[in-house]
């Protein structure tokens, strides 16, 4: 393998010598990328480009750039969204952002104070009976002890712009049809706004996008080429439908109207009364979802939901939608502001492949998978898409990994999305318990709804459909009527007594799943899974919280613990922050142990045969820091890319008793912070072997 990656880095000088720009072809000609075939001697062929300007695809060419790999984003709008859309950041895509300069910080202060989101609160109206609330943030949630970082309550599209602040600083532009215009082919590093994907053609040597823009009036289309080609571009993907792939799972859940408004009346107005984050509203002339995303700025969105062809947005006016507002907060405020109005459908699907086209076009996101918004996990599990896939990207295109490597992205994202599909569709049953509760069963409703479209009632005029339908909804919100709902009145206390028991059992909806938002685990992939590794059943889902339990079994998270890189630095950092964020590096963990040293040297001539890049961290516990004056340079000697790292005084155990390992044990940890291979208690095997195998297994090298 020495010998064959010699003569590839001496072959790489003899360029061809036309006027094509191709990037990085020593790796892509001898990976499956060729350079033959470009139908026009001036066209520029990309190494990625990305279709989708939203968080998922930003991110995504955060992290690329960061490693060192030129892509193109190309979104379908001339401008970003304001509509706030998600806004719950867990703590893992936390995680992921603090590899991303300064963006945590600024997450941090320009969110609202905790205390001012922490509450899920039930009501029949804003100033009227509380039904009951549940506080979704735990003590321990903010104490930073199985995450560095805790989660946040940010709007989207003000993260948008954060992330395009970011790539800005990265050198990014954005680009209008008209400032490209005659300079098509100068387009690297640009986000290229108001071009829509029309085809894709995906020949032997490279992807070509039809992108269509509109210049002065008239629709243009231009040609561009790519090696690798992601669509991030949301649940209504353009790039899943051009090439073909499926989505399967649960259509239609429910269709809503999101309405989008300013009140700061409003807002001061819960800041003193009763300050949440969502506010589940039920009274006799109006049903909806109340998201504060500030309350200080007085920024709303309503969720309501929708049946048409009863109902048409055309229903929900901007006069309309302040009626109900009204409704539900239960007085009127004159500063109502109206922004947006969006009808939406509610979908639990999961894209049947996430990679197609020879591993050369992959979707991530929404694209991939669609979920019920209950938890937030569609942005969150999209942006861990992109992590995911980020780094085997780069080792694609850097040469450290053949273009199969890219396989591991579906074999390892899937089974998540699955996973959290499962578990949002779980939440989202347990959002409908209150209600249901209540007797405002939304399976009712949605039965009465199909019974009007293709019933008996479907033989009516539509009129008389929609005042049938209104007289339908009006008789059942009766049922939260202050003369049944109340404790006198037997069904009513009964009702309320069932309530009361939903919300101390944790049998509502949940804001946080540690468990699964930190504890989510790749069995199979880029890692060498343990040979005792054996795949359970199908995990049992209740739709409640679990705690996060730490573990270094492969595939997991690397677990957290603060610790100190210099006997002499006072700075504690997360064992996250040992892993780059700025170069393909893997992180080889050992303890202060003969037999460490030797698997690390080992493994640093591997590493250097393979042209892989590797870091060493020797953990030293803070009762074996005697030999710490010494530290690990004779022992690792000639190399110098290792780090001598203690345990911070303030950490409740023992690094390796967390990872419920020895200390002969090792971990090696790839570059999205996941554990690759270990070995829990020593190593019986000759170690330059057993790291050849490792580093085959994960970089899909098999020669």
């Amino acid at each position: 393998m020495g010998f064959l990656r010699l003569i590839r880095r001496y072959a790489y000088p003899f360029r061809d010598k036309t006027r094509i720009r191709l990037y990085a072809l020593q790796h892509m000609q001898r990976r499956g990328f060729s350079k033959e075939g470009v139908p026009n001697g001036n066209d520029v062929v990309h190494p990625v480009l990305i279709i989708g300007a939203g968080p998922v695809g930003l991110v995504l060419s955060i992290l690329l750039t960061k490693l060192g790999v030129n892509c193109t984003v190309l979104e379908r709008n001339k401008a970003f969204s304001k509509h706030p859309q998600a806004h719950f950041i867990n703590n893992r895509s936390m995680e992921i952002f603090r590899k991303i300069d300064g963006l945590v910080e600024e997450i941090q202060r320009s969110q609202p104070p905790v205390d001012l989101w922490r509450k899920f609160i039930y009501c029949t109206s804003l100033s009227g009976s509380i039904l009951g609330s549940v506080d979704h943030i735990q003590p321990q949630d903010l104490e930073h002890v199985v995450s560095p970082v805790s989660v946040s309550h940010f709007s989207q599209y003000k993260l948008t712009m954060l992330l395009f602040k970011q790539l800005q600083n990265l050198g990014f532009q954005i680009c209008t049809p008209e400032s490209l215009e005659g300079n098509e082919q100068s387009c690297e590093q640009k986000i290229m706004m108001g071009h829509e994907c029309v085809s894709i053609d995906a020949s032997d040597d490279f992807i070509t996008v039809t992108a269509s823009s509109v210049i002065k009036g008239k629709r243009v289309e231009q040609n561009i080429h790519c090696n690798i080609l992601i669509g991030t571009d949301g649940a209504g993907s353009t790039v899943r439908k051009l090439v073909g792939i499926e989505m399967r799972g649960e259509k239609d859940l429910q269709k809503l109207v999101s309405v989008h408004f300013f009140s700061r009346d409003l807002g001061q107005f819960l800041l003193e009364e009763n300050p949440g984050m969502l506010f589940f509203i039920f009274n006799t002339e109006a049903i909806g979802v109340l998201v504060a995303h500030d309350l200080r700025q007085g920024e709303f969105v309503l969720q309501i939901p929708f049946y048409p062809p009863q109902q048409t947005i055309e229903d929900f006016s901007p006069k309309a939608c302040e009626k109900l507002i009204s409704k539900l907060v239960g007085r009127e405020f004159g500063d109502v502001d109206v922004i947006d109005i969006k009808p939406w459908i509610m979908h639990a699907e999961v894209a049947e492949r996430f990679i197609c086209r020879g591993n050369r076009i992959l979707l991530a996101g929404d694209a991939a998978h669609r979920f019920p918004p209950a938890g937030g996990f569609g942005m969150n599990t999209g942006i861990q898409d992109a992590h995911n896939l980020a780094w085997k990207i780069a080792s694609v295109i850097k040469g450290i990994a053949p273009t199969s490597m890219l396989n591991t992205y579906e074999i390892e994202r899937k089974p998540i999305a699955l996973f959290n599909t499962r578990l949002s569709l779980e939440n989202y049953k347990a959002a409908m318990s209150v209600p249901a509760a209540l007797g405002l069963d939304p399976t009712i409703a949605n039965t009465v709804h199909q019974f009007i479209v293709n019933g008996i009632g479907s033989i009516l005029p539509s009129g008389l459909q929609k005042v049938a339908l209104d007289g339908i909804f009006g008789i059942g919100r009766a049922q939260v009527s202050e003369f049944v709902l109340n404790e006198s009145n037997p069904l009513g206390s009964s009702r309320l007594a069932k309530l009361k028991h939903i919300f101390e059992e944790g049998k509502s909806l949940q804001l946080q799943f540690p468990a699964e938002d930190l504890g989510f685990r790749y069995l199979q992939g880029a890692l060498v899974p343990e040979s005792n590794d054996i795949e359970g059943p199908p995990e049992v889902l209740t739709g409640r919280r679990r705690d996060y339990t730490p573990s270094a079994q492969p595939g997991s998270r690397l677990p957290h613990m603060f610790v100190k890189v210099n006997p002499l630095c006072e700075e504690t950092i997360s064992t996250l922050d040992l892993v780059s964020g700025d170069k393909v590096e893997f992180v080889l963990i050992i303890a202060p142990v003969e037999e460490s040293y030797h698997l690390a040297r080992e493994a640093f001539k591997v590493a250097e045969e393979q042209e892989i890049s590797l870091k060493v961290c020797i953990f030293w516990s803070t009762d074996s820091v005697e030999g710490l004056e010494k530290g690990s340079e004779t022992s690792l000697s000639p190399w110098k890319n290792y780090a001598d790292v203690i345990e911070a005084q303030s950490s409740t155990s023992n690094w390796w008793d967390m990872c419920n390992m020895t200390s002969r044990g090792a971990i090696l940890v790839r570059p999205d912070e996941h554990i690759a291979w270990r070995t829990s208690s020593g190593l019986a095997e000759d170690p330059r072997v057993e790291m050849q195998r490792v580093f085959a297994a994960i970089l899909g090298e098999h020669s």
